[in-house]
C-alpha cells in the first residue's frame, strides 16, 4: 500500500505478541532450563541423603588423596581439548577456504558444498559410529589409537555447525565486489584474503570455532564406540564412584558452553553497532 507521501507500507501477517505475551514466553523458556540447572548445582552441594549442604565435594578435587580417582576426568579433558584444536584447525584450513574459494570462484557449486556440510547432521551418530568402524582400524594402524584421532571423525560430526556461521558471514558481505575492489587497487590475493576478507569474516569464524568446541566437550558416542577416553566418557567412568564430583565437572561444562554461546552473542552485537554507526 502506497502513502501520499511515497513510501509504501509492508503488509504484515499475524498479530505481533504483547508485551505480557512475550515476557511469559521468556520466563516459561527460562525456568525450562533454569531449573535442570539449578538442581544440577544443588545436588553438587549435598550431602548424602541428610538434605545438608557442604563445599566437601568441591575441595575433594583438589585433595591429593583424591587424585588418582578424578584423575580420569583432568586426561578426559585434556584429550577433549586437544581435539577441540585439531576441529578447530579443520574448520579453518579446510572448511573455511571451501567457502571462501566456493563463493568467489564457483557460486554454484555453494548448493553442493552446503548439501555435503549438512548431511552428518541428518544422519544419527550411531549410524556414523559403523562406518567409521572400519575406518578407524586403518587410523589406528597409521596414527595409532590415541584420542586424539578422533579429531577426523568430530571434525566430520562437527560441520553442519561450523558451516552455518560461516556461510551466514558470507551471505552478509559482497564478497566478489570486496576482493575484485581490492585487487583493482593492487593487492595480491593474500593480501586481500588477509586485509579484505577474514575481517569481514571473523564473526562467523569466531562463531564456528565457539560452536565446534562446544560439539567437541559434549560428544560421548563416538568415543565410547571406539573406545575413547575424553572428557564425556570419564564423567561416566568417575560417576560409578563419585557421582558429586562428576556432575560439578558436567556444570561447568554446560557453564562453559553457555558463556561461549554469550561470546558469540555480544561478538554479533557489536559488529551489528559498528556497521550502524559507520
Amino acid at each position: 500500500m502506497n502513502r501520499p507521501g511515497g513510501t509504501t507500507r509492508v503488509p504484515r501477517f499475524g498479530a505481533a505478541p504483547s508485551r505480557v505475551t512475550a515476557a511469559i514466553v521468556l520466563v516459561v523458556i527460562g525456568l525450562v532450563f533454569a531449573v535442570p540447572l539449578v538442581a544440577l548445582a544443588q545436588f553438587t552441594f549435598r550431602q548424602g541423603t541428610e538434605g545438608s549442604l557442604t563445599f566437601a565435594h568441591y575441595t575433594a578435587i583438589a585433595d591429593p588423596v583424591n587424585a588418582a580417582t578424578y584423575q580420569p576426568v583432568f586426561d578426559g579433558l585434556g584429550a577433549s581439548l586437544l581435539i577441540a584444536v585439531i576441529a578447530v584447525a579443520i574448520v579453518l584450513l579446510v572448511l573455511l577456504p571451501a567457502q571462501v574459494i566456493t563463493a568467489l570462484r564457483y557460486p554454484r557449486l555453494r548448493r553442493v558444498l552446503e548439501f555435503v556440510c549438512i548431511v552428518p547432521i541428518t544422519v544419527p551418530v550411531v549410524v556414523l559410529v559403523v562406518g567409521f568402524i572400519p575406518v578407524y582400524q586403518v587410523v589406528a594402524q597409521v596414527f595409532g589409537s590415541d584420542a586424539w584421532t578422533l579429531s577426523f571423525a568430530i571434525g566430520i560430526i562437527a560441520l553442519p555447525f561450523a558451516f552455518r556461521p560461516i556461510a551466514a558471514a558470507i551471505t552478509a558481505m559482497d564478497m566478489a565486489v570486496l576482493s575484485e575492489a581490492a585487487r583493482s587497487l593492487g593487492a595480491s590475493w593474500w593480501t586481500v584474503t588477509w586485509r579484505v576478507l577474514l575481517p569481514n569474516l571473523r564473526r562467523g569464524i569466531t562463531a564456528a570455532c565457539f560452536l565446534t568446541i562446544t560439539v567437541v566437550l559434549g560428544e560421548y558416542t563416538l568415543a565410547s564406540f571406539l573406545s575413547r577416553t575424553t572428557f564425556q566418557t570419564a564423567l561416566v567412568l568417575v560417576q560409578q564412584t563419585d557421582p558429586y564430583v562428576a556432575a560439578i565437572f558436567s556444570l561447568g561444562a554446560l557453564v562453559f558452553g553457555f558463556v561461549l554461546l554469550v561470546v558469540i552473542g555480544r561478538i554479533g552485537a557489536r559488529r551489528t553497532g559498528e556497521k550502524e554507526s559507520a
